[in-house]
């Protein structure tokens, strides 16, 4: 049904709060120790695939930096994810070569638990809380991006130089289009959907022990294609109902989850790319990642509806702390006027129980 919905000018920047404590940028000053040792890590990789006869041509940031959608790690680590591109016509037959001579750079330059994974080459810096994440590619004109996957001792079968599309994924994310909308992103929608991308990995890392299969590309491809945002007439964004929303959307609009065969109660995932090669991001994990996560979806959905019923803000924030954690913190008492509401924008397509 079409309804208007009341929100609190005091949840929403409480909201903003939240978003500022935990998002991170590569300009941020916490970031710049990370910054330099990439900067100079990245200058030494380039020495060494140029002596060893494929010259790298760029290299350009992936992941959550290239996205917007960075958060600082609970544990105090930062994450890096560069990629390194080498034209194609240098490149080896065996991609794993690349990756050895990778390897060794980040060994002397005191790494620690160096590894060639299968998509990439990964280390910790010894001396800061910096993980990394090398993955390399061969580019032509024609053919464009191929990773080089495989390990150290891959057959040859197992390893070689795999199509994908690095740079179309982040113009994917970033991108004003989104699915089920009549018009493009605006301006304030765009900043919601990364503030919601934000809220949504710290909350898995608040609710999981180990959340290292819950892929963070995984949750920010299927929170953009559930997008459901809330802005009022006057540019005012609504984040509590624009989350709500969204995650509601997630899970009873979209096809992520689907119900096993083997047992009536368990789920699985499946959520391609959305960009060449169009794998499954869950595909050796879909089993074991999807009824937990979808129950704390469900959870979550619950929660925020509690959260939007309540007209304590003090109850509202001790709710949403519950689920984001401390950095979602919780005043002594209602503040004053803090129940003040305005009308959200009109027009929102919600199941009955979202009222």
């Amino acid at each position: 049904k079409l309804i208007k919905r009341r929100i609190s000018m005091g949840i929403q920047t409480q909201f903003q709060k939240f978003h500022d404590s935990i998002k991170l940028t590569r300009e941020d000053d916490a970031y710049s120790d990370a910054r330099e040792k990439d900067n100079s890590i990245t200058d030494q990789i380039k020495s060494a695939f140029k002596e060893a006869g494929y010259e790298v041509k760029s290299t350009f940031i992936q992941g959550s930096f290239a996205t917007h959608t960075a958060i600082k790690a609970l544990d105090g680590n930062f994450d890096l994810d560069r990629a390194i591109v080498i034209d194609s016509d240098d490149a080896p037959e065996n991609p794993v070569e690349c990756k050895i001579t990778l390897h060794d750079v980040l060994e002397a330059r005191g790494f620690k638990n160096a590894r060639i994974k299968k998509p990439c080459v990964t280390a910790d810096y010894s001396s800061l809380d910096l993980h990394i994440d090398f993955p390399v590619y061969k580019h032509g004109f024609i053919l464009g991006h191929r990773l080089a996957v495989g390990k150290r001792n891959s057959s040859e079968e197992n390893r070689e130089w795999l199509s994908s599309d690095p740079e179309g994924l982040i113009v994917w994310v970033n991108d004003d289009t989104i699915e089920g909308h009549w018009s493009d992103l605006s301006k304030e929608e765009k900043a919601q959907f990364r503030r919601i991308v934000r809220y949504v990995k710290r909350w898995r890392d608040v609710q999981y022990t180990d959340p290292k299969h819950i892929y963070s590309i995984g949750l920010t491809i299927m929170l953009k294609k559930s997008l459901r945002t809330s802005i009022d007439d006057e540019d005012r964004p609504n984040d509590l109902l624009a989350l709500y929303d969204t995650i509601d959307c997630l899970l009873e609009e979209k096809e992520f989850f689907t119900l096993t065969n083997s047992d009536p109660e368990k789920y699985t995932i499946q959520v391609d790319l959305p960009v060449d090669p169009f794998t499954d991001i869950f595909q050796k994990h879909g089993e074991t990642v999807g009824t937990e996560l979808r129950r704390k979806f469900v959870r979550l959905r619950k929660k925020l509806k509690e959260a939007i019923d309540e007209s304590s803000l003090k109850k509202q924030y001790e709710i949403l702390s519950d689920m984001f954690g401390d950095d979602f913190p919780i005043p002594d008492e209602d503040p004053k006027g803090g129940n003040k509401v305005y009308m959200a924008a009109s027009g929102i397509v919600v199941p009955n129980q979202g009222a």
